[in-house]
């Protein structure tokens, strides 16, 4: 049965929608079976139970109506208990489908459900606050501890400020607030006090949560209060709970306490996921899914940041999975961010460490979804009783083996505001990126995205077993920074053509004369004569354009990514590669700077050994050129690597991880790396040409095997290869690999043809002259033509004629 609610398309199980929790009626539903309604209250089916449903749920064992009995209205969400809010500063793949259908985990995690928690069965049996979670709600300072033997006042003033403190509950069961909730009970106790589970009587009997003050006395925790309400009353969010209400109740002292009636929210906290994981499997959170969970929170915040507000708490214990949703609790710490005069709560550990002086900001936000990713996937060991610092990779294998990761955790929890992400849509674009390179080093397959910040490569370079890659290859290759569809002179960029600032230059002078009189200055402009100073291979011109934008576009990534091209055409490997990490670092969820690393890292490695091979000493402390750069195959492989795995339209590091890899030692490697090039390539038939060249590098007649030259013929045989001069070249390879290995005395095994001649002396020398005069035939210059019919001559074998 599926539900017919507006936009919802859930499964009705039990009575219920699955995603939605609304009760079917017979009008909505495609099938529906009449149910004749009782009168009166129902009473509960479970055998030896006398209790009594009301709205869902019995009143004493708390199970839900069979699906036989009457339809009721389904449950809503619910909440776990909050933990304390800190001490103020003051400032101026889940195993459904339906998962992926609520959207946690993006289409690309399977994230584990999370069943919804019957409110009644959630209400604390004997409500207590332990005494190691007591504090003054004022000064912050432990209060209510065990002196001398005796138990910890749970009411009394706090010996270091004075101010008034209350850890008992102040409602009971059956108390009326506001005249229309009912108090069930006590959920939890948060950071503003007691959490209560109640009924609203006067809209459909709903579950809602009836949140309390800290301390009724307290000025800060009521303006605060007053401050959640009012700026809840206009969120409307997906991802965020809801506020309904905001009633006082006089006690039994007389005393008027304020609380705030919230949507229930039932389901698990990731605090409570995190224990559960820790208990029952050990450690923390796998990464995808600790990944999936900021993402999928990531909204809502970007959310409030446009709407003004700042959440200031994010952490596990204030968002709730239920079932495939995931909800954003307790907003008592939300405010607006230029508010200059209210407190601001947090949890020491993750806040910013410049929130006291500079009050809520975007970038303070950023930082406390870093610190709760790292709590979610890392032990950050404590000091001071305080979260610690992010683990060095060395100490910390989960940084190590996904380095993307580490630096998007560095970025976010940077101690310079302006080093982090600028913003939650930013943040989420990288961490997504991130987020198919971790599963993509997990199981190797493949997960490519549209990129925000690059265009896709623009060529491939590198082709073959043993390319050597030059820097103007690699920069006409790499992606290039997309315009920003904003700047004034995108339409200019989008109708003019050119290569060189010669040739383009006049026409965007031209082209801005009109946008320049308004005051509008495009970057876009000067940035593509960059580029296209870059194109030619002036870098002293690039270098020139590049120094007239830093005081335009300070810190700009895109200047870093042009100063790299240009220090590879300078040959300045050691700044490429620094002013390329710089990009990586900004930017850790995009392949283009670690296909640039790889490429530079590669060049280094080639030039060191290539000195070295003249007589030189490489890589020498003093070389401008080499010192700093990683000149290892490890290095590059391992970026090579990370890109290829995540996405197969960059075939450039298919090849550079297979020079790599074959001039490591390892041919079998190299050759599984081609392979991968995908049928639908272009560059499909040179991947196996690549592959064909590796097998039979460097080895000489003794290293040889029939199975070898076998393997290496038939795959020649399986290639379409239109040209004749290319077919020739390579089936060249094999023969010639096979003649030496013949010459050597080798005798094959069997009589099978090898490239359709007899694997004997006659045979492979008649398709190497065969092999020869097709070059002949296709070889324009007169003398080369000579050289390729002399060989041929030479190679036939011999007759008596």
């Amino acid at each position: 049965m599926i539900c017919t609610e507006p936009g919802c398309g859930g499964t009705i199980e039990d009575g219920y929608c699955d995603r939605c929790g609304t009760a079917p009626s017979e009008s909505k539903t495609l099938e529906s079976i009449p149910v004749a309604a009782p009168e009166g209250p129902q009473s509960c089916g479970e055998p030896g139970c006398t209790g009594t449903i009301s709205d869902g749920y019995c009143d004493v064992c708390g199970a839900a109506p069979s699906r036989t009995g009457t339809t009721t209205q389904a449950t809503t969400e619910a909440a776990t208990g909050a933990s304390r809010s800190s001490r103020s500063v003051r400032t101026g793949r889940s195993s459904s489908s339906q998962s992926r259908r609520g959207g946690l985990g993006g289409g690309l995690v399977e994230m584990p459900r999370q069943p919804k928690v019957n409110p009644l069965a959630a209400i604390l049996t004997d409500p207590q606050v332990a005494e190691e979670k007591r504090y003054c709600g004022s000064c912050g300072r432990a209060v209510g501890r065990s002196r001398d033997g005796r138990p910890g006042r749970t009411e009394g003033f706090c010996p270091h400020c004075g101010t008034k403190f209350s850890f008992t509950p102040k409602l009971v069961a059956g108390d009326r607030v506001g005249g229309q909730y009912e108090v069930k009970g006590c959920l939890a106790h948060g950071g503003f006090g007691w959490i209560y589970l109640a009924v609203d009587h006067n809209v459909g009997n709903r579950w809602v949560v009836l949140k309390g003050l800290l301390n009724s006395g307290d000025e800060d925790a009521m303006k605060a209060a007053l401050a959640e309400k009012r700026f809840l009353a206009e969120v409307e969010h997906p991802s965020i709970f809801k506020i309904f209400n905001f009633v006082e109740h006089v006690g039994d002292d007389g005393i008027a306490v304020g609380y705030i009636v919230m949507e229930y929210v039932g389901g698990t906290s990731l605090k409570q996921i995190l224990r559960r994981h820790r208990d029952t499997v050990g450690g923390h959170l796998p990464a995808p899914q600790a990944i999936a969970y900021i993402l999928g929170m990531l909204p809502a915040l970007g959310y409030l940041h446009a709407n003004g507000l700042a959440y200031c708490d994010f952490k596990p214990d204030n968002m709730i999975q239920s079932e495939d949703h995931l909800k954003l609790i307790d907003l008592g710490a939300v405010i607006a961010m230029d508010d200059e005069s209210s407190p601001i709560y947090g949890t020491p550990g993750y806040q910013a460490p410049e929130i006291a002086a500079t009050g809520p900001t975007v970038a303070t936000e950023i930082y406390t979804v870093g610190r709760t990713l790292a709590v979610l996937m890392l032990r950050l060991g404590l000091q001071n009783g305080i979260l610690g610092p992010l683990p060095d990779p060395a100490d910390e294998p989960l940084l190590a083996n996904y380095d993307s990761l580490h630096r998007f955790l560095r970025r976010a929890t940077s101690d310079e505001a302006d080093d982090r992400f600028p913003s939650t849509e930013e943040m989420a674009d990288q961490l997504t990126g991130v987020l198919r390179e971790v599963l993509a080093t997990d199981d190797g397959v493949p997960r490519p995205g549209m990129s925000a910040f690059f265009g896709p490569p623009r060529a491939v370079f590198g082709i073959g077993a043993e390319a050597v890659v030059a820097p103007a290859d690699l920069i006409a290759a790499l992606p290039v920074p997309l315009v920003d569809p904003g700047d004034s002179g995108a339409p200019l960029l989008a109708t003019t053509g050119g290569v060189s600032p010669a040739e383009l230059e006049p026409a965007f002078t031209a082209g801005l004369a009109a946008v320049v009189t308004t005051g509008e200055e495009s970057v876009e402009i000067p940035l593509r004569l960059v580029r296209a100073a870059l194109d030619i291979g002036d870098h002293d011109d690039a270098f020139a354009r590049i120094d007239a934008l830093a005081t335009t576009l300070p810190g700009d990534w895109r200047l870093a990514w042009y100063r790299g091209q240009a220090r590879l055409l300078a040959g300045d490997f050691r700044g490429a590669y620094t002013d390329f990490d710089s990009v990586y670092a900004a930017l850790p969820g995009e392949p283009a700077p670690k296909l640039a690393l790889a490429a530079v890292a590669e060049l280094a490695v080639h030039t060191a050994a290539a000195r070295r091979d003249s007589g030189g000493n490489g890589a020498a402390a003093g070389d401008t050129h080499l010192s700093g750069v990683p000149a290892d195959r490890f290095q590059a492989a391992r970026y090579y690597e990370l890109v290829w795995r995540t996405d197969h339209a960059f075939v450039s590091a298919a090849f550079g991880l297979a020079r790599l890899r074959r001039h490591g030692g390892d041919r079998a490697g190299a050759v599984d790396v081609l392979d991968q090039v995908e049928p639908s390539s272009a560059l499909y038939t040179e991947a196996r040409i690549a592959a064909v060249a590796t097998i039979l590098a460097d080895r000489g007649p003794d290293e040889l095997s029939e199975q070898v030259l076998r393997e290496a013929g038939e795959r020649v045989q399986s290639l379409t290869i239109e040209s004749t001069r290319r077919r020739a070249q390579v089936r060249m390879q094999v023969l010639d690999a096979a003649l030496a290995w013949l010459g050597a005395g080798k005798t094959p095994a069997t009589a099978a043809p090898l490239l359709g001649a007899p694997l004997d002396q006659e045979g492979v020398r008649t398709g190497l002259e065969r092999c020869y005069r097709d070059l002949a035939r296709e070889t324009p210059d007169m003398w080369a033509r000579f050289d390729m019919v002399e060989r041929a001559n030479r190679v036939r074998p011999r007759t008596t004629l």
